[in-house]
């Protein structure tokens, strides 16, 4: 099935189907700081509207799902966070792990701490060589603990290592409601994981969808059916939904 078609049979019946959406890069551009970022009002509205017509709208992000939910400002979309780890019932165990490696590892940059779950080390405002002598450091002192290492746009993150992640957080959603139509927007490495969420999902219809960026993972353009050109690029596929 082409991508255009696929993209036809998946509206055709809203009531079998879910949108689902990452939120930095995707709904709010990305910004130095996270905290600065904003999901632009036309953007709100338009997955305002998808809400009345999909069974399902719901934000899978990097972020706790409170901080997502305040980001996006919409009641009535389903946020998970931290890629579904938030409430998982193993990650207290791994907690003091991430916080010694926060207090030994000499990172000179921001590290951001998703609810007691992940650490985000940030880069982006660090030349590249010495951005990769300090993410060295880190990702050496987390697999000699054994936490998981991802990286990201200008991130390392630090994760408990649980099978859990954004594809097994779509599953789930898609599995809880029975839907067997998705859609699923996203803009970086961990949004693959969503993508083979969807293809693992025995659905009907799966869209994968790329938000493309200079630093987007190119892994992404081969995983997905429809590629647009950053936040605005989004905005426009959404309109079409």
């Amino acid at each position: 099935m082409n991508a255009p078609v696929r993209l036809v049979r998946f509206r055709s019946e809203p009531g079998r189907a879910a949108v689902l959406l990452d939120v930095d890069g995707v709904l709010a551009p990305i910004v130095d700081r996270p905290e600065d970022a904003v999901v632009p009002d036309e953007t709100r509205r338009e997955v305002e509207r998808l809400v009345g017509r999909y069974a399902l709208v719901a934000c899978i992000s990097g972020r706790p799902a409170a901080d997502a939910a305040r980001l996006v400002g919409l009641d009535s979309v389903e946020y998970v966070g931290v890629h579904g780890l938030e409430n998982h019932p193993g990650v207290p165990q791994y907690t003091p792990l991430i916080e010694r490696l926060i207090a030994d590892v000499n990172w000179p940059w921001r590290v951001e701490t998703k609810a007691a779950v992940t650490a985000a080390f940030h880069y982006r405002e660090a030349g590249e060589d010495e951005a990769q002598a300090a993410i060295a450091r880190v990702v050496q002192g987390a697999e000699t603990v054994g936490l998981a290492v991802q990286q990201g746009r200008k991130v390392i993150e630090v994760r408990p290592p649980i099978d859990v992640d954004k594809g097994t957080a779509a599953q789930t959603l898609l599995a809880d409601r029975a839907l067997t139509r998705a859609l699923y927007a996203g803009d970086d490495t961990t949004d693959l994981d969503a993508f083979r969420g969807l293809d693992d999902a025995d659905l009907d219809v799966a869209v994968k969808v790329a938000v493309g960026s200079r630093e987007m993972n190119p892994a992404l353009l081969n995983a997905a059916d429809f590629v647009v050109d950053g936040t605005s690029g989004l905005l426009e596929l959404l309109r079409q939904l």
